[in-house]
Order: structure tokens, then sequence, then C-alpha cells
């Protein structure tokens, strides 16, 4: 059975990895901005996290599908796609970008407690047949240290590490020791829920285990 993470990120990767699972990787094209847009125009509103970080999830899914129906035909197992952000005090923090942005993100989350809402969604793609999804979202809250210094957030920021992720800090890498509490599967803040998905995948008919495959030698690309 094999894997396919419709993501570069390393995390996800790495979440999967030390799961046991060497999945084979594949960028999803998808305008995140274009899409967010398109449909809260259409609905007249502001998409709340949950939803949002879902809808991201499934389109980046299901363009990895459609590609893999054109490309690799043959390809059979599992496609996974996902999305995270994070909310603090009803607002919802994306990636900062910005050194900046970051540094009065940092500044406003000492002390405080935060929600990071995580989409999934999975596929399963059998040859010759009509891909069917499963799709959920876990949320975790995240606590952080009350007691983190100017010196500290300024050093943080300057390794470029919280720019490019939602809500500007990891907990399993430099932006850990900042860290208080989670509350929830830990995984979720990491980029996706490992219990979320093995629901998923179970729901799709597949073991968990049976997607165990890791090795040395195992490819890259599908």
């Amino acid at each position: 059975m094999r894997v396919l993470l419709a993501s570069t990120s390393p995390a996800r990767r790495a979440l999967l990895r030390q799961a046991g699972i060497e999945p084979l990787t594949m960028a999803p094209e998808v305008d995140e901005d274009a899409v967010i847009h398109a449909v809260e125009t259409a609905e007249g509103r502001t998409l709340p996290p949950d939803e949002h970080v879902l809808l991201l999830a499934r389109r980046k899914a299901l363009d990895v599908v459609a590609r893999l129906a054109l490309e690799h035909a043959e390809f059979d197992g599992l496609v996974i796609g996902g999305d995270s952000m994070f909310e603090l005090d009803g607002r919802v923090l994306g990636k900062p970008h910005e050194p900046s942005v970051a540094t009065e993100r940092w500044h406003a989350m000492r002390g405080r407690t935060g929600i990071l809402h995580s989409g999934h969604s999975v596929y399963r793609v059998v040859p010759g047949h009509t891909p069917i999804e499963a799709h959920a979202v876990a949320r975790a809250s995240v606590t952080f240290v009350d007691d983190m210094t100017d010196a500290e957030v300024e050093a943080y920021v300057a390794t470029g590490e919280p720019l490019a992720v939602a809500g500007a800090f990891t907990v399993d890498s430099l932006g850990g020791p900042f860290i208080s509490r989670v509350e929830g599967d830990p995984s979720t803040v990491v980029g996706m829920s490992l219990s979320t998905l093995r629901k998923l995948v179970r729901e799709l008919g597949v073991a968990w285990t049976d997607l165990w495959n890791r090795s040395e030698d195992s490819a890259q690309h599908p």
C-alpha cells in the first residue's frame, strides 16, 4: 500500500516517517488564496478556521489525485492532503512571512493559549475505480510560556524558522522550549494529527499497520 503526501512540508513528511511510513511526495498546484477568496465571495462570509483548513486540505488532495489519473494511472494507494491554521482570541494567524510580523505575534502569544486547526483529506486510489475520500478536522490547544524575553523572541525570529509556519511557531524544533502545554494530539501541532489520519484510513477500509513501509532506499516520487 503506497502513501502519497500531497505536500512538500518537511514537518508532515517527518511525522509520517516517524510513524513508520515512507511517503511519496507531490506538491499540489493550488492557489490557496484564490480558492478561499472564491468561496468566501460566493457565500458572502468569512470561513471559520475549521472550514478553511478542511477546504484547502481537500483541494490539495484532489489536485494530486487528478494529476495521478493523468500522469500515474497505475498508482494504487492513499493520497493525503493537509492544511493548518492557528487561532488566537478569535483571530486567525497564518504564516507571518516577515520578521516584524513574527515578532509582533510572539509578543502577543506569550503566556496565552491558542488553537491549532488541522484539516485532513485522505483519498483511496485504485486503478480503474473512482477514488473515495474521508476527511476530518483536528484541533489542539497550545499554551506559550509567559517568561519568554524580548531577546529570546528576537533570537528565535532571526533563525527564520517561524516565518513560514502557521502561527509563527513549531513544537518539534526550535520553538518547542517556548511552549508550556499542548492539549490534544501533539502531532496536530506539527502539521497533521496521526490519530485522525489512522481513523480516516480505517474508514477507507485500510489498516494503518499495512502502511508501515520504512526503508532506507524508499523512493520520494510516485
